[in-house]
């Protein structure tokens, strides 16, 4: 029988996801604080629990979609798609802002026929094995590192000399190891961060606003960059290579469901690996959207099988809703529609925007944006967070000015999560 009574709430959810999605510094996780919040009261007005539990789940997987937008047109992303800002800006100063969120929106689609599929097995496996899996986290993770130090040339450049790797590669090692520095610092004075609005502190926000978001828009306005016209002429990647980024971008979004100290974008470095060839970065930006929508399904599935929410969203779902294997199927239908109608929504959307940056200052946006940014570590995180954020900006424009990936610059969430699961602290 179909509950008639739930198409609103996941409308609404669908709703909640796109604002947060849109808005730099705003997640989903907010808006599911909110409902959780004011779940006593609507329970009592007779709304059903797992009603508010659908909204919650549109929204994150609606926010996955839309999130791409400000991340390529304007370089202010979240701690999802923070490493999607690299390859999307290089695609929308070529005009093809469109075909990144494109590509972006195909990958966060694409992951969810890939979780329904792996649901089964991998619940299996991570069911039976979590204990013993977890116990190389730490030197996966230093495996991953070390791949992407080793893999660093820099810039292609004729007869740069035989030290030139050399050079890039340690200036590689430099930064992962400030960022990461930078992350333990930040990390062992948490309690420092406090809202003068009384919001819930982010400790993410500054490192990674500061990192991935104020560095690229100092950048920008530094530069003068000017947005060209973009045109959209669909997406230019094979269908293997299409399909294998999708798959990746979901596999490696499991990851994080299952195995603490591994985040969405950790996990995406993953599939940086393999693509490095792709130097369009159109397969690594389908992989880092499906990470995201990955995560977001697993982080349910591992709720039941390891009893354990690996994201605020699953965790506000397991306060409202006693998951079941029923449930999860049901969700994984439900994530099937709001997919569909966030892929319709995102590509839409991206066409607005491209429409409309076009006829923007560029300079102006970013510095606004810039603004925007501090405004919101200051309200989410006060003045410890500020000084964070002016730590990390700094370091997040060494790896440009190096020449190299600031991929490395994660080094910030992996260099703490190595140093705790190998026993260094």
């Amino acid at each position: 029988m179909i509950d008639i009574g739930l198409l609103p709430w996941i409308v609404l959810g669908f709703v909640l996801g796109s604002i947060s999605g849109l808005t730099p510094g705003l997640h989903v996780n907010n808006f599911a604080a909110l409902l959780l919040g004011a779940s006593p009261a609507l329970l009592a007005a007779g709304i059903q629990p797992f009603h508010l539990a659908s909204a919650i789940l549109a929204a994150a997987i609606s926010q996955t979609f839309l999130d791409a937008i400000p991340a390529i047109f304007v370089g202010a992303p979240d701690a999802e798609t923070v490493l999607a800002v690299l390859p999307g800006h290089r695609l929308m100063m070529d005009g093809k802002g469109i075909e990144a969120v494109r590509l972006s929106a195909l990958g966060s689609a694409g992951a969810v026929m890939v979780a329904a599929l792996l649901i089964l097995p991998l619940s299996m496996i991570f069911g039976r094995y979590y204990q013993d899996l977890t116990g190389w986290i730490g030197p996966l993770l230093v495996l991953i590192a070390t791949a992407m130090i080793y893999t660093e040339n820099g810039p292609h450049i004729e007869g740069p000399g035989p030290m030139a790797n050399f050079r890039y590669k340690a200036m590689a090692v430099l930064i992962f190891l400030t960022s990461g520095a930078l992350g333990a610092f930040s990390f062992s004075r948490e309690h420092l961060l406090y809202s003068p609005l009384d919001l819930a502190p982010q400790p993410l926000l500054p490192l990674l606003s500061g990192l991935f978001g104020a560095s690229f828009l100092i950048l920008s306005i530094s530069t003068h960059t000017e947005i060209p016209e973009q045109r959209d002429l669909g997406f230019d990647l094979p269908a293997p290579a299409l399909a294998r980024s999708i798959f990746m971008g979901g596999l490696a979004g499991s990851l994080v469901a299952w195995i603490p100290g591994i985040s969405p974008a950790v996990a995406t470095l993953v599939t940086r690996l393999g693509t490095d060839h792709d130097s369009s970065g159109r397969e690594f930006l389908v992989s880092v959207a499906g990470v995201n929508t990955s995560c977001t399904i697993f982080s349910l599935v591992a709720l039941l099988v390891i009893g354990r929410p690996r994201s605020g969203a699953a965790a506000a779902i397991g306060e409202l809703v006693e998951v079941s294997e029923l449930m999860v199927w049901q969700m994984v239908v439900m994530a099937a529609a709001v997919g569909a109608a966030s892929y319709l929504v995102t590509i839409r959307t991206a066409r607005l925007a491209a429409t409309i940056l076009h006829r923007l200052n560029y300079r102006l946006l970013c510095s606004a944006v810039l603004s925007g940014l501090i405004l919101i570590c200051a309200a989410f995180t006060g003045p410890f967070g500020l000084l964070i954020f002016t730590l990390s900006t700094l370091v997040g424009l060494a790896a440009p000015i190096c020449g190299v990936r600031k991929t490395h610059a994660m080094g910030v969430l992996m260099l703490p999560v190595i140093a705790y699961y190998m026993g260094w602290t």
